[in-house]
């Protein structure tokens, strides 16, 4: 397709565009009595009309039905976390029984390596990403002095090469067959946070196996934004946000992945609770866990159906639409956001900025500003652009393919443009 930074180009992708219809089923704020130019479903999604409903029952059942509403209610309280599983497996590319929606991100990564990071005084290292999000890196250095090792001698980062901004599979395979025999853990973000890279989950997932380790993924910044299929990688465990491209509401709740080859393994350590035992037999309130072999098993407390409310509206809107459309639009309004960039720089001489994003990507581009330092950003967004500032001068742009249009595209240019000239 040949691209125009014309209003009237970016109007007819919209007319064409399959997905048009989705943008008027979400709330924007209003800048300057307009709807913002949403670049942040990478940190927050928006929130769908539809949500609010899917709260209201909740507190409809609550206040006509009390505590009966656990097994009364229309969607009944005791399984509602069950109707998350199976739209959620189909974002993972995973089996319904390998998913369980449940806690917040870091909560369940700690769970999880409670069951995947089991260290010797020989196989004890973990492979991570260099500057990995500070929670997982506070996650993984708490783990292993929870073990009682040196976090320096124990969590080995996978650097970038000399003056690139993105990480090479060749490099992260390289590393794990240097520490071979040592290594417990690869845990790695599967969309890196900062430059909006696409880590090949498959390739690094076989290596880490290949050489014994046990291989995890933050799908923080990767569920409902690319192409999963952790089944068929045979990634062995894996967590992620629901409140960035799956729009199910500030902090909400999480969920976890464990490959379906680990889920009959009793041996497995496991952090238990009551709620995690068979619901067969869960009420005749046995003394012994007793496991249903299913993902399920790893959740300890009765699901949060009001958080879950949102986050089920969500997943029914993804299950509506399907990945393959979504992914398509993103393709292409990404690419759009691209062309759109490539030609502000060429237009304004004093432009000067950097795309830090690999080809390997998602929704996400991540703008390097050189020269340019925070007063632009602080322009955006007095101008009606929702965007992310990262130090010390990236700006991330994440235009989500359910809500954002190719309108959003041309106009951010335009801003962009306005924004850089009265900085000079």
């Amino acid at each position: 397709m040949q691209f125009k930074n014309t209003l009237e180009f970016a109007k007819e992708l919209d007319v064409n565009d399959a997905l048009k219809g989705y943008r008027d089923q979400f709330y924007f704020p209003k800048i300057n009595g307009k709807d913002a130019i949403y670049f942040t479903g990478n940190s927050l999604g928006l929130q769908p009309k539809t949500a609010q409903k899917f709260v209201d029952d909740v507190m409809q059942d609550w206040a006509q039905l009390g505590v009966e509403g656990h097994f009364y209610a229309e969607k009944s309280w005791w399984d509602y976390h069950e109707r998350l599983a199976a739209p959620m497996a189909t974002l993972l590319g995973a089996k319904t029984k390998e998913v369980c929606v449940m806690n917040t991100l870091t909560v369940n990564l700690h769970f999880l390596m409670a069951s995947f990071y089991r260290p010797t005084a020989k196989r004890f290292k973990i492979i991570c990403e260099e500057k990995a999000f500070p929670s997982d890196q506070y996650m993984l250095t708490s783990q292993v002095k929870f073990h009682g090792f040196n976090p320096k001698d124990t969590i080995v980062e996978v650097k970038k090469r000399e003056g690139e901004h993105f990480w090479r599979t060749e490099d992260v395979v390289a590393k794990i067959n240097e520490v071979g025999d040592e290594l417990a853990l690869v845990l790695i973000g599967g969309v890196n946070y900062y430059n909006g890279q696409v880590f090949d989950m498959k390739t690094i997932t076989k290596a880490g196996q290949d050489v014994g380790a046990f291989v995890g993924w933050d799908l923080a910044h990767a569920a409902g934004n690319i192409e999963l299929k952790l089944n068929e990688w045979n990634a062995d465990f894996a967590s992620w946000c629901s409140y960035k491209y799956i729009n199910s509401g500030p902090g909400n709740a999480s969920g976890i992945y464990v490959n379906e080859k680990h889920l009959a393994d009793d041996s497995i350590p496991r952090l238990e609770g009551w709620w995690g035992s068979k619901k067969e037999t869960r009420f005749l309130m046995k003394p012994e866990f007793e496991s249903s072999h299913t993902a399920d098993s790893w959740q300890v407390s009765n699901p949060p159906v009001l958080s879950m409310a949102p986050y089920l509206a969500s997943l029914e809107m993804f299950a509506e639409v399907g990945m393959p459309a979504l992914i398509k639009k993103r393709n292409v309004i990404v690419a759009y956001l691209e062309f759109v960039l490539q030609e502000i720089d060429k237009e304004v001489e004093t432009a000067n900025f950097e795309i830090i994003t690999p080809k390997e990507r998602g929704t996400q581009l991540s703008v390097l500003l050189h020269g340019q330092g925070k007063e632009l950003f602080n322009y955006l967004m007095k101008n009606g652009v929702i965007t992310d500032w990262r130090e010390p001068n990236v700006i991330r742009l994440a235009p989500a393919p359910f809500y954002c249009s190719f309108e959003d595209m041309y106009r951010f240019g335009q801003i962009l443009k306005e924004g850089i000239l009265q900085s000079n």
